[in-house]
């Protein structure tokens, strides 16, 4: 499943395509929101780069529920529900970054990250040193009927990075080190860029408890990570329902996707 908008920009849309014709799976790219397309002809629907869905989610999650009813999706539509409204952090009961929930009474941090709980690649996002800065961004997300969500700025990002497990069946593929969006100096493209990483064992025990927490089938997950000040390791983000997956950034990677597709199937 893609997007108009994601046309030009899924560069893993051709790999996977190929990886699953090699695997002797045949799939083509459909947009999510075609009216003419009859979902109940393909085997299985595997949501991608759905990208749009930030600006029409209860569309896209009232599609994924009538997909659901007529074919295999993947992930599946309980899945994308949760997953695509950032309240599921405080939901799972695991470390994740100190995140405050409101305009009100915000706590006294150096800088701060505030954003929506339903958004996508830093959109509607800030980062500032200013408490009242914060404040009336995280009240005008409230006033347009958004969940913000306030978190420290933690320099962690640029020092050591944030590292993004890639999960395929539940099966652990491979592991990136990813820049900061919010960093000084990022550019857009910058942004897209990535390395291979090879995940600390307590990343990895974090990761998998993340994972255990969320019942149900996963095609692909993405875990990113972060240390706190003190070291320890805490959830930024579980990506379930549009990740971008570096599938370049490890041979076999696609091929693996396309195993655990069959494997599932």
């Amino acid at each position: 499943m893609t997007c108009d908008s994601a046309e030009s920009r899924d560069d893993e849309r051709d790999p996977v395509l190929a990886a699953w014709r090699a695997a002797g799976i045949e799939g083509r790219a459909v947009r999510w929101d075609d009216p003419g397309v009859d979902w109940s002809v393909f085997d299985a629907a595997v949501v991608r780069s759905v990208w749009d869905y930030v600006d029409r989610r209860p569309e896209f999650l009232a599609w994924a529920k009538a997909t659901a009813g007529v074919t295999r999706l993947l992930n599946p539509a309980p899945i994308l529900d949760a997953n695509t409204d950032k309240t599921y952090l405080r939901e799972l009961g695991l470390p994740a970054v100190p995140t405050h929930w409101s305009a009100d009474d915000l706590p006294d941090w150096p800088e701060y990250v505030v954003k929506p709980a339903v958004s996508a690649g830093a959109r509607d996002t800030i980062r500032t040193t200013d408490r009242a800065v914060a404040r009336a961004h995280a009240q005008a997300l409230t006033d347009a009927g958004r969940t913000p969500m306030v978190q420290p700025y933690l320099d962690m990002v640029e020092a050591e990075g944030e590292t993004s497990l890639l999960y395929f069946n539940r099966t652990f593929s491979h592991a990136v080190r990813r820049n900061a969006m919010l960093a000084g100096g990022q550019t857009l493209a910058d942004n897209g860029r990535a390395d291979l990483r090879t995940p600390a064992p307590d990343l990895v025990e974090l990761a998998e408890k993340v994972l255990a927490a969320v019942p149900g089938d996963l095609l692909y997950a993405r875990v990113d990570l972060i240390r706190l000040p003190d070291g320890s390791p805490a959830l930024m983000e579980l990506e379930l329902t549009e990740p971008y997956l570096y599938l370049s950034h490890m041979d076999g990677a696609a091929d693996r996707l396309a195993q655990a597709l069959t494997e599932l199937l």
